[in-house]
């Protein structure tokens, strides 16, 4: 048998999330401050052809199939086409997506297309611009939603964007953003705001809840189910919308964990290896990396380091403590 990813409880990663820079052009308020942080200098960073040495690690010896490039915003890492690129010549080939906040897919959505990437996740929190600009700290709302367009024009489908509801801000905007989203044959994901702000600012009580989002959802549209069956490992818990074919996806990493079914995976900028978002610990690769490690000695560390993946991220115990990386330096 292959070798895997395997941890304590039996739990397989076959989807590895690749931060590709800690920077970003956007500064949302519940990420990052407006002066935004301290970036990773850049010897710190991996390079392409790094990347592209771990990817295929993991990928052709430890049974990774899907491969999602994040950030920060992985738009703006200048390499981004050309590792895209190379990751779809991999064999066997994994299923490549992105996960971006959608300025600059104008530019780059077709060149993507073209270069191998297959799925695409586009964050939009609002529809309002005077509300965008509020969260992100920038005036950007129109050349996101122009980036929407541009991906579903490539042929990036079905275009998947993902909504944070915040209390104060846009907390009653659930119906408005999905009834948008139908319209134009995107596929809505709300997720709950997670503790993963660079001010640990982060409270429970201020969080829109999966349920709130759904009781606001079902004022204005029937919703179904989705087969349980068909979600598999995937986060979100989708319905069906009035029937369907249009669905909404509801992820509530808070409130209704998925932990026991988790197969991801995350390698951060810098080369570090973190088994959850939410966790404390990560295991260096860059360091063996650099200092000539073969393959096989780079598959035997990685499993070494998803071996001692906990059970659960433990938002809930009264000893959780939120990690020292903010969601930009981290990777979705």
């Amino acid at each position: 048998m292959a070798a895997r990813l395997m941890d304590g409880y039996s739990r397989v990663a076959t989807d590895l999330r690749v931060s590709l820079t800690d920077r970003c052009n956007l500064r949302c308020s519940y990420c990052m401050p407006p002066e935004g942080l301290p970036w990773l200098p850049a010897p710190e960073v991996l390079t392409d052809d790094e990347v592209l040495r771990l990817v295929d690690v993991a990928v052709s010896l430890l049974g990774v199939r899907e491969v999602r490039f994040t950030g920060g915003e992985p738009l703006i890492r200048r390499g981004l086409v050309d590792i895209v690129a190379r990751t779809a010549r991999l064999a066997p080939r994994p299923e490549i997506s992105l996960t971006t906040n959608g300025i600059g897919l104008t530019r780059l959505a077709q060149p993507l297309k073209d270069a191998g990437l297959d799925r695409i996740n586009v964050s939009l929190d609002t529809l309002r611009p005077e509300t965008f600009a509020e969260l992100t700290r920038r005036d950007r709302w129109a050349d996101v939603v122009a980036g929407l367009a541009a991906a579903e024009r490539a042929g990036l489908t079905p275009v998947k964007v993902n909504a944070v509801l915040m209390r104060g801000v846009n907390e009653f905007e659930a119906a408005d953003l999905l009834s948008w989203c139908l319209e134009r044959g995107y596929e809505l994901r709300f997720i709950e705001q997670m503790p993963l702000d660079a001010l640990h600012r982060w409270s429970r009580d201020t969080m829109v809840t999966a349920d709130e989002v759904l009781a606001q959802l079902q004022e204005s549209f029937t919703l179904t189910p989705d087969d349980p069956r068909q979600r598999g490992s995937a986060p979100a818990e989708t319905f069906l919308v009035d029937g369907g074919p249009g669905r909404v996806g509801i992820i509530a990493s808070v409130t209704r964990p998925f932990c026991g079914d988790c197969d991801r995976v995350r390698l951060t900028a810098d080369g570090q290896v973190r088994n959850c978002l939410f966790a404390r610990e990560e295991s260096d690769l860059r360091t063996a990396l650099r200092a000539g490690a073969d393959d096989a000695e780079l598959a035997r560390r990685w499993q070494a380091a998803v071996a001692t993946k906990r059970p659960g991220h433990g938002i809930d115990d009264p000893s959780f403590l939120q990690p020292a990386r903010p969601m930009s330096a981290i990777g979705g």
